[in-house]
């Protein structure tokens, strides 16, 4: 079900897309992060924003 709200969609989008991902376990974790929350690795990446349709 699509969100209608702007301010509603502004607010999921931020809280889905703005993170960052780690390489060894997969885990997100917040932007401001230096360490992963669970295996400590500092191997993070920025999430993937790019916003499309599914295939």
């Amino acid at each position: 079900m699509p969100i209608a709200d702007a301010a509603k969609k502004q607010i999921a989008q931020k809280r889905r897309l703005f993170l960052q991902v780690c390489l060894r376990c997969g885990a997100r974790n917040p932007l401001q992060a230096d360490r992963c929350r669970k295996c400590k690795s500092s191997d993070l990446r920025l999430k993937n924003r790019s916003v499309g349709l599914k295939k």
